[in-house]
């Protein structure tokens, strides 16, 4: 019989894409705040992502640069962070970009630009990354029998369904990282690999600024009956659920997480 080693979940290491800021920083914060060890990824801010390494409870976290929309860098992300820590038990693919290209306002240069771009960061970026993560998890004992063998928690977008009509690119990308981890989950589930998926509407974050307290706040504000847009510690919140205490049975949800701002039938 095969042997099921329990491990504390202190023991835990976490590889969280985007940490820098935002909904990513307060991820990392509560996992942390749990005794996992975070591998903080970021982009290209160095700065922001030193403060949240420095704001991380405990000890042994580290940071990793690496540009998702390169698939080499994303490759290196992983054998590095996996090869610094010993293991990786939690994936969570939160990095992200918006970029705004409406179809009758943008030029076809543009438009190909920023499609290409957009998906290689929000799709082929984290289908990378789930590719070697769920090899690597595959391959060992699980943790014990009710976390499984590890964990991929990705972040996707309400825009996945009510559609981007300013950014029709970062729909489609949300939309297929949604197709993309429910088709994990069946294809991972008889190796007790978990795959889960948040998709937050507006999140009260920098990048989110410029249109939440914008011309656009008021029509934004008027979609949610909470009378407020979520908060970064609610998207964390259900992003650290997944990550460590949602069921096995779970594995290929989608949870909304809008404050009912947009509900799907």
């Amino acid at each position: 019989m095969e042997s099921t080693p329990i491990q504390d979940e202190s023991t835990r290491v976490a590889l969280l894409t985007g940490a820098s800021r935002g909904i990513g920083r307060a991820i990392a914060i509560q996992l942390a705040e749990r005794g996992v060890r975070i591998a903080v990824h970021y982009r290209n801010n160095r700065a922001a992502a030193e403060a949240t390494l420095a704001a991380l409870p405990g000890t042994g976290h580290a940071l990793f640069a690496a540009d998702l929309a390169d698939s080499t860098a994303t490759t290196r992300l992983w054998r590095e962070a996996e090869a610094h820590f010993g293991k990786i038990d939690v994936l969570v693919n939160n990095a992200g970009l918006f970029v705004e290209h409406p179809p009758l306002r943008t030029d076809y240069e543009s438009w190909r630009g920023t499609w290409q771009l957009t998906l290689a960061a929000n799709l082929v970026g984290p289908a990378n990354l789930c590719f070697l993560a769920a090899q690597s998890m595959a391959a060992r004992p699980p943790l014990n029998p009710a976390f499984g063998r590890g964990r991929i928690v990705n972040i996707s977008s309400r825009g996945a369904f009510r559609g981007e009509p300013d950014a029709p690119a970062y729909g489609a990308s949300k939309a297929a990282l949604n197709a993309l981890s429910q088709s994990l989950a069946k294809a991972l589930a008889p190796s007790v690999v978990l795959v889960y998926c948040i998709a937050p509407g507006w999140v009260e974050t920098e990048m989110a600024a410029a249109h939440i307290h914008g011309p656009d706040a008021r029509a934004i504000l008027e979609q949610h009956p909470l009378g407020r847009v979520s908060q970064t510690e609610e998207i964390a919140k259900a992003s650290v659920f997944c990550a460590l205490d949602a069921p096995a049975a779970m594995t290929g949800c989608i949870i909304d997480v809008n404050g009912a701002s947009y509900l799907r039938t």
